[in-house]
C-alpha cells in the first residue's frame, strides 16, 4: 500500500472519529428534549392541543361580519367541499373590517392553525382561554374575497410553521 494510501485512511478514520464525538456529544448535551411537551407548566395553566389537524377532522361554524347577504352559506358550502365538519352558518351581530377572524379555545389551537392557512395567514385569531369545545368559530369580514386553493394552503402551512401554544397556555404532550 502506498503512503498516499495510508495517509488517505488516517485522515478520513480521523474525520470519522471527529465527527463521531461530536454527534454524542450534541446527543448527550441536548436542551430540548423537552420541547413540545407540557413539562414546565403551571398546573393551572390549560394544555392546547397543538396537533395540527386533517380536514375531516375539523369542526368550525361560519358566521357573516359583513352587509354581503348569503356569503355564510356560500362559504360554508365552500368548507364542506373540501371536507369540513361545518356544524352553523349565520350572520355575525357586528361587521369585522379583517379579512376573518378565527375564535377558539385550547382543544382548536391545532385546527384554527390550519383554518388561517385558507386566508393566507391574513385572519386575526381571538383565543379564548375558557372555551370547552374543539369547534373554531370563523367570522367573515369585509376584506375576505375567497379561500385559497389547495396548492395556496399548502404553501401558507409551510410559511405559518407549527402549530404554537397561545400565550397563558401550554402544548398538550403529544399521545394525549
Amino acid at each position: 500500500m502506498s503512503f498516499a494510501r495510508v495517509r488517505a485512511l488516517v485522515i478520513v478514520g480521523t474525520l470519522a472519529v471527529v465527527a463521531l464525538v461530536f454527534v454524542v456529544i450534541a446527543v448527550v448535551r441536548d436542551t430540548q428534549s423537552n420541547a413540545g411537551t407540557a413539562e414546565g407548566c403551571p398546573a393551572d395553566w390549560p394544555r392546547a392541543d397543538v396537533t395540527l389537524r386533517d380536514h375531516k377532522d375539523v369542526k368550525i361554524r361560519v358566521y357573516n361580519g359583513t352587509d354581503r347577504p348569503g356569503l355564510a352559506a356560500s362559504v360554508g358550502d365552500d368548507f364542506r367541499n373540501r371536507d369540513f365538519q361545518v356544524e352553523k352558518e349565520a350572520n355575525e351581530k357586528k361587521q369585522i373590517d379583517d379579512v376573518a377572524v378565527l375564535r377558539y379555545g385550547p382543544k382548536g389551537v391545532g385546527s384554527a392553525h390550519l383554518l388561517r392557512a385558507y386566508f393566507l395567514g391574513n385572519a386575526a385569531l381571538e383565543y379564548d382561554v375558557e372555551r370547552p369545545d374543539d369547534v373554531v368559530d370563523v367570522v367573515l369580514g369585509n376584506g375576505f374575497q375567497q379561500l385559497a386553493t389547495t396548492t395556496e394552503v399548502n404553501q401558507s402551512i409551510g410559511d405559518l410553521g407549527a402549530p404554537v401554544a397561545p400565550p397563558g397556555s401550554c402544548p398538550m404532550p403529544v399521545g394525549n
